[in-house]
């Protein structure tokens, strides 16, 4: 399994209450928004108040979940992804996302991890890979850890616990948080 590259983007394992729910926003998405959002690609808000795909490097929210919108014709969607510059009537978006810091997230690796990346942090890497046949992203983790005293997007906490999953393998599926939550700036920090 993790010595095949089939990234899958960030999938919620699990969190520590039990609870791993996605949080939906009216008109989260801007109505003809230029770019796909696949199910598992790291999202951030923008000053706008809607969300939109997060670089490598950025401090973000979470991870996509789905959207449903009402179409400039009146036709209903609901969809595990966003296509690009879909225009819908105004009021109709909501935008699906887990945004809780503490979901525990996995995530196949660029490349080899060892066991001694648990608590350092890496970035993200491949952020708009991914397919627009089946909505799904192909987000992976960088193997370029952040090291003691440096920050970076996501922290390492385990292995994922599957058959053919190790240490050390072509493209280890690990379990990590976000490191660099959008919402945890300093006091007085606008987006």
């Amino acid at each position: 399994m993790s010595s095949t590259n089939a990234p899958f983007g960030l999938r919620p394992a699990y969190h520590p209450s039990g609870l791993d729910r996605a949080t939906a926003l009216t008109d989260g998405i801007a109505s003809a928004y230029a770019t796909a959002i696949l199910k598992g690609q790291p999202v951030k808000m923008d000053t706008s108040g809607t969300i939109v795909v997060a670089a490598a490097g950025d401090a973000f929210l979470g991870a996509f979940s789905g959207v449903e919108w009402t179409d400039t014709t009146g036709r209903r969607h609901v969809s595990n992804n966003w296509p690009a510059n879909t225009a819908y009537q105004t009021g109709s978006c909501i935008a699906y996302f887990y945004q809780d810091p503490n979901i525990v997230y996995e995530i196949q690796a660029a490349g080899s991890l060892a066991q001694t990346s648990i608590g350092d942090e890496a970035d993200l890497s491949n952020t708009t890979a991914g397919s627009t046949t089946t909505g799904l992203s192909a987000a992976t983790l960088s193997t370029t850890l952040a090291g003691s005293g440096n920050s970076a997007q996501m922290r390492i906490l385990n292995l994922a616990p599957y058959p053919d999953n190790a240490w050390g393998d072509s493209y280890t599926i690990v379990r990590a948080v976000i490191a660099e939550y959008q919402f945890a700036g300093a006091a007085g920090t606008a987006i």
